[in-house]
């Protein structure tokens, strides 16, 4: 297999000769020590230098619990939830500063983050035309959590050479874990919801919001090649006869109209 390029997202997960899903301890100091070793827990199978070897059986709890419980419990609650929320929110810092590998590899310089892509993404679903029986709120949502994992794993895409079946089950570990940083809980259990609903392609809103991202790529490669010079083919190529959504297939239509103007075709 083709070993991916180095991720510049510390939390990355190395496909190389080294498993990919081992995390430091080091890089995730933002968390707290028992939120650390869980994390890593749930991502790691062999240990390496500066990560731990943890115990499967280890329940994340201490010898300073005793002092805890003798807090106010409304209190310890409240703080706990404050807490777990920045947690999560700087794990998913993440997803602003790494960027789409498509268009490193491209050498676009200044290219989109993640959260760039998930954010014109939510666009979309947000001034889409209604249609009968799919949730416009639930589309949102999901076209805002679907690439949400890449915080830890960071952007796989085919030219790296991880089976479709394996990128899934890394993301599935990284989103688990994630939802344990939160605290767990029904806001941790939507997260989860939306994104595998959308991994399966599972619904109307899936079907809609996997559309979205397909022609927020091609949207992103025309740009590129204006703003560039660039001849991107290959995000058009991938994403022919793909589109499963009539908004979707107006939408590409619309993106291949205007790239075959200023292409002169």
């Amino acid at each position: 297999m083709m070993a991916m390029k180095a991720n510049p997202n510390p939390l990355s997960l190395s496909y190389s000769s080294t498993p990919f899903n081992r995390i430091s301890i080091k890089k995730i100091h933002f968390l707290h020590h028992s939120q650390c070793r869980n994390l890593a827990l749930g991502c790691s199978k062999n240990p390496i230098s500066g990560s731990l070897n943890l115990d499967p059986s280890f329940s994340g709890s201490g010898s300073g619990s005793s002092k805890l419980d003798s807090l106010n419990d409304s209190v310890d609650a409240a703080s706990t939830s404050a807490s777990n929320a920045i947690d999560f929110l700087t794990l998913c810092h993440s997803l602003k500063t790494t960027k789409r590998k498509g268009w490193v590899n491209h050498a676009i310089k200044g290219s989109e983050s993640i959260a760039d892509h998930m954010y014109r993404m939510s666009l979309m679903a947000l001034i889409a035309g209604d249609l009968p029986g799919v949730n416009r709120e639930r589309c949102i949502k999901m076209a805002i959590v679907h690439d949400i994992a890449e915080a830890i794993v960071g952007d796989i895409t085919p030219s790296d050479g991880v089976p479709k079946a394996e990128k899934s089950r890394r993301e599935q570990a990284a989103l688990t874990e994630m939802c344990k940083v939160l605290g767990g809980g029904m806001r941790a259990e939507e997260i989860k919801e939306l994104w595998q609903e959308y991994e399966n392609n599972a619904s109307l809103e899936a079907n809609l919001v996997k559309d979205f991202d397909k022609v927020e790529m091609i949207l992103q490669a025309l740009e590129y090649e204006s703003e560039h010079g660039k001849v991107l083919d290959e995000f058009f190529l991938s994403t022919a006869g793909k589109f499963q959504t009539e908004i979707g297939k107006s939408w590409a239509a619309e993106i291949h109209s205007r790239r075959n103007a200023r292409l002169g075709n």
